[in-house]
């Protein structure tokens, strides 16, 4: 039984729902709150996720981070070496899904030269009728940036445990290959 401990960087737009999915992660469901301060720098929430069928398990330190420029250079430093990546869009905001394209490239810059697991989360899919971005179009954007994608919508607490449990799977992977090669070396 192993136990990793992984950095996991929250990036997106403001108010796109990046803390509320964190929070409510980490808390199980049982922690949604009707209004949200805007995050000034970065908070930190930490859970451990298991692995399916290993007995391992993954801790995932969630720097849940502005989404303003304004913060800019207090996050390149906490951003430093990260070793996953949740990106979170806002279904009803075609601007929050262009600029992920941004946040990717900075995620990417912070760990140059690995391989950055992600996952591409559209949040708020409980205003369905609002939605301004393609579905479709937003997973083939994702898996075109070796992403998972996926759906949720965190107030009514659908799909948002998947993320994280793919990014523990994610993770574990990474380390069983780093493993297979250092005992390829013994």
């Amino acid at each position: 039984m192993v136990k990793l401990a992984a950095k996991c960087i929250l990036a997106g737009d403001p108010a796109v729902g990046k803390t509320a999915l964190a929070q409510i992660f980490c808390s199980d469901g049982a922690h949604f709150q009707k209004s949200y301060t805007l995050t000034t720098g970065i908070d930190l929430v930490v859970k451990t996720v298991p692995v399916p069928d290993t007995g391992d398990s993954v801790e995932f330190f969630i720097f849940d981070s502005a989404g303003k420029e304004l913060f800019s250079e207090m996050l390149d430093k906490l951003w430093e070496n990260p070793n996953v990546l949740c990106l979170v869009y806002d279904v009803t905001s075609e601007q929050s899904f262009s600029n992920c394209s941004k946040w990717l490239e900075k995620a990417r810059s912070q760990a140059p030269g690995i391989c950055l697991p992600g996952v591409l989360v559209g949040n708020k899919t409980d205003l369905a009728s609002r939605q301004a971005v393609d579905s479709t179009e937003a997973r083939a954007w994702a898996l075109g940036q070796g992403l998972e994608f996926f759906e949720t919508s965190v107030k009514e607490l659908e799909d948002f445990k998947a993320p994280f449990h793919c990014l523990a799977e994610q993770f574990h992977q990474l380390y069983r290959e780093k493993l297979k090669v250092f005992q390829a070396l013994v």
